[in-house]
């Protein structure tokens, strides 16, 4: 299944929408990395508000997204992560190392537009 990449003004937003298995979030990498580049993006939302599982596999692919991001010249916001999801994280000690989280879209273009064009930090 593919995962709906969409461009809305100078970002990209990738919306997870139900359960993907590991080669759905492979071609996702693949792909922000390619669209960044194409369309010019300044920034990545990821919506993982539908996934109420996240393993150490997920954890690591948004990680590349993000450095891939970030590595093409936009940075990436993880949004979404559910209370029980983020629970079971901090319980198993999986973490979004120097990646932006916020509750949700909203936050997360706001996040992204707090930080001025060519920046390497979104916080």
């Amino acid at each position: 299944m593919a995962i709906p990449i969409l461009k809305q003004g100078p970002y990209l937003i990738a919306s997870i929408e139900s359960a993907v298995v590991d080669a759905d979030l492979d071609r996702l990498r693949e792909d922000v990395g390619q669209r960044v580049g194409d369309a010019r993006c300044h920034g990545v939302v990821v919506d993982v508000t539908e996934l109420d599982v996240m393993d150490s596999f997920t954890i690591r692919t948004l990680l590349d997204i993000a450095r891939v991001a970030r590595l093409r010249g936009a940075e990436a916001v993880i949004v979404g992560i559910q209370p029980e999801v983020a629970f079971a994280m901090v319980q198993l000690g999986l973490r979004l190392e120097d990646v932006a989280t916020a509750l949700d879209l909203e936050e997360g273009i706001a996040l992204l537009e707090s930080v001025p064009a060519g920046s390497a930090d979104v916080g």
